[in-house]
């Protein structure tokens, strides 16, 4: 290898740890990472490091140290494990190798063997060079306020991308993401989290309802008490091994900020804030962009997206927007019948009615927000004068109550 191999040890005897040091030390393609004799300490470091070998040195505690092998072995496929021990016996080489061992050295080290080791274990890392992860885009639909039709945007965002694309349900309490799909998840995102650390494709696969051949939903567990195991750190997960196997993972979490809810925010690279235009919807929104301010989302990360719009309704879009201080990417039409026909027949409205208007609307937003067509070139529906809150500038808006719901550690901020 031209590169030097990288190496871990843990030993819990201070005799062998200064042997396979100095072993170690006589070969210039060698590099020690991380070395000690406690267990809780260095395995963190090999996780993090993720070096080419690690060289288990098992002492007395011998079950500990195989409990160790299969850890690591597990954790990080790519990482040669090597054994050591003054104990050379067969039923030890055997054990230790099932434990997921590549390689067994004996103790104390005798040069030749260890080059015959060393140069083995090369060999096989050289073939272990990891290729870069797919890591797709996540992107969150969001209002702070209920009612604005964030499930109804995200089905259909979803449905647009033309690239597989997973739905997720984070709405863990009462999530309906099954209907507007027309599928009958047998299992759910609690099902996921449970088993997050052995999924492979297969297994994702049979948690995944599909509803097409680019379109498959992650429900929300059906029964709501399910979701009382569900911990910010797994969503934070989930997302990440969705984000491997799919090019677009849609989230439509609840209206609050709540951890589970901030977990989600965080990690998307887009988050679609959808707003009615009405006067509580505008101010739900104008509250949840001075949170994102709060929490470090730089501002080209949202995208506000106006739904259920008509001629009837008196608010200007471009006072809405000097109000909030953003532009309004994208707006849907208002179409009562439509939607709720889409709905009822489980199937996104940009595939039951592909032709019409709302339709064409939803998928000049979806283009916006991957990134194929820029904000600007959105059409703006016919703007009327109206004349209200939206004549204060947006600098007189007191922060109190901000302050008052996230305070300090940004924890949770019901809206």
């Amino acid at each position: 290898m031209t590169q030097p191999l990288t190496f871990a040890i843990l030993s819990t005897g201070l005799e062998s740890l200064k042997e396979l040091r100095g072993a170690l030390s006589a070969h210039e393609q060698t590099r020690l990472l991380v070395a000690g004799d406690d267990a809780d300490q260095v395995y963190p470091e090999i996780v993090r490091l993720k070096p080419n070998v690690v060289v288990v040195a098992l002492g007395a505690e011998t079950e500990a140290g195989l409990r160790f092998v299969e850890r690591a072995a597990a954790e990080c496929p790519r990482t040669a494990i090597v054994c050591a021990a003054r104990d050379s016996s067969p039923d030890l080489i055997l054990r230790s190798l099932r434990a997921g061992a590549r390689e067994f050295l004996r103790l104390p080290v005798r040069p030749d063997e260890f080059s015959t080791v060393l140069g083995r274990t090369a060999e096989y890392c050289a073939g272990q060079t990891e290729a870069p992860k797919k890591r797709g885009r996540a992107i969150s639909v969001f209002s702070s306020k209920g009612g604005c039709g964030t499930s109804f945007i995200a089905t259909n965002l979803a449905a647009a991308t033309g690239a597989p694309t997973v739905l997720v349900d984070l709405n863990l309490q009462a999530g309906d993401l099954a209907l507007f799909l027309g599928v009958e998840p047998k299992y759910s995102i609690a099902d996921l989290v449970e088993n997050r650390a052995r999924v492979d494709d297969s297994l994702m696969k049979s948690y995944l309802a599909p509803h097409s051949a680019n379109l498959s939903l992650l429900s929300a567990p059906r029964e709501a008490d399910l979701a009382d195991d569900i911990e910010p750190e797994h969503v934070f997960e989930v997302i990440e091994i969705l984000r491997e196997r799919f090019e677009y993972v849609v989230i439509d979490p609840q209206h609050t900020f709540d951890s589970i809810t901030l977990a989600a925010l965080d990690q998307s690279d887009e988050i679609v804030l959808v707003l009615t235009l009405d006067i509580p919807a505008v101010r739900s929104t104008q509250r949840a962009l001075q949170i994102f301010d709060r929490l470090g989302y730089p501002r080209h990360k949202v995208k506000i997206v106006v739904n259920r719009w008509s001629k009837q309704i008196e608010l200007d879009i471009k006072q809405v927007e000097r109000f909030l201080g953003e532009r309004v990417v994208g707006y849907v039409q208002s179409d009562y019948n439509m939607a709720v026909n889409s709905i009822n027949l489980g199937q996104p409205l940009v595939e039951s009615e592909p032709a019409s208007r709302i339709a064409g609307e939803i998928r000049q937003i979806a283009a916006s927000v991957v990134g194929a067509v820029t904000p600007s070139t959105v059409t703006e529906p016919r703007r009327r004068v109206w004349q209200s809150i939206f004549g204060r500038s947006v600098g007189k808006v007191s922060n109190d109550g901000l302050h008052a719901r996230i305070g300090k550690s940004n924890a949770t901020a019901a809206i």
